[in-house]
């Protein structure tokens, strides 16, 4: 939910009546009012009262005009507006699934034309993928050897990407546990109301590590209803690799990397998803951006407006402004009729 208070008018249009009052003012001084009394010569009266008789008229005709710009601003209906806006969740929950294992380390993609390691594109995509769906309950379990949460579901989607940003290989023992961590993200999900649950399984390795079969654990997804969508990401057959030297330097050598497409796809086909293959940085954004063009939900906005009428803060002081000019004309400033 969000508030926003402003200043408005109900009708703007009435204030094009203050461009009025310049050429009024123009128009008096260049013309001047009708003589009450005339003479032959007024020379004799030239230096009479000049300097009082000038200040005089200025202050009148200032109280005048400030009074009559007050009356214009009033009828233009001055008003401070508070608008609340709801907007109600779209129904869908997805539980992000990210491999951290050691293999991750492989530097096969690119981020902005400098190689990168397949962590820190999928996290930069990942990160992009959050973003774009604002108004979604997101989660993200990372695993290894074994799965660990980084963040249950949360629209605090700010404090999401900033614990996406902290991963890191090697915080867990290496290996793959590919079912288990399904079996940790459909758990967060299990007792959620949402129309829509989603799992986005991303690894680049076969399944070696953990108590829970993929399969196994993919289907007491689909009985809770649960869709997932699994990518694999990384070359196919060998990739660079960063090692350390015997002088501690980092040399890079191409290591075969183990993938299983073949049930990534079982796992996507058993619960109604989608298997996509991510052999690059943008082929990755790619596959992101198709899942969440899949997944769209219409978002309900309801929007209630509260305004608070001012226009008595400028009806006073007009009233009060012309009281004065007739009081200071009709006493120490009065004129000859």
């Amino acid at each position: 939910m969000n508030a926003m208070a402003g200043f408005s008018f109900a009708d703007p249009w009435v204030l094009l009546l203050l461009l009025a009052l310049p050429v009024i003012a123009l128009l008096k001084g260049r013309f001047g009012g009708t003589a009450g009394v005339t003479f032959s010569n007024t020379a004799m009266l030239a230096k009479i009262g000049r300097r009082q008789r000038s200040r005089a008229g200025a202050v009148l005709a200032a109280l005048s005009y400030l009074a009559l710009a007050l009356f214009i601003v009033a009828l233009a209906r001055p008003q401070l507006g508070r608008v609340t806006t709801r907007v109600q969740a779209t129904g869908v929950d997805i539980m992000l699934v990210l491999d951290v294992s050691r293999s991750m380390l492989a530097e096969d993609f690119t981020i902005g034309n400098q190689r990168s390691n397949r962590l820190e594109a999928v996290k930069l995509v990942t990160e992009q993928f959050i973003r774009e769906r604002p108004n979604d309950r997101i989660g993200i379990v990372a695993f290894a050897g074994r799965p660990y949460l980084v963040s249950p579901l949360t629209l605090d989607h700010d404090w999401l990407i900033r614990n996406l940003e902290r991963l890191r290989i090697g915080l867990v023992e290496d290996g793959t546990a590919i079912g288990s961590a399904i079996a940790s993200a459909a758990n967060r999900l299990k007792d959620k109301e949402a129309k829509t649950k989603l799992i986005v399984l991303l690894t680049d390795g076969d399944n070696n590590a953990g108590k829970v079969q993929p399969l196994t654990a993919a289907e007491a997804a689909k009985a809770l209803g649960i869709r997932i969508y699994t990518i694999g990401a990384g070359t196919e057959g060998e990739a660079p690799f960063p090692l350390q030297n015997a002088f501690g330097r980092t040399v890079y050598r191409n290591v075969l990397v183990k993938f299983d497409e073949k049930t990534l796809g079982e796992i996507a086909t058993m619960t109604n998803g989608r298997y996509f293959r991510a052999t690059d940085t943008n082929s990755l954004r790619t596959i992101f951006s198709e899942i969440d063009k899949l997944e769209k939900s219409k978002i309900e906005v309801e929007r209630t407006a509260q305004y608070r009428d001012l226009f008595q803060w400028f009806l006073v002081p007009a009233l009060a402004l012309l009281a004065l000019e007739v009081l200071l004309s009709q006493t120490i400033w009065r004129r000859l009729p």
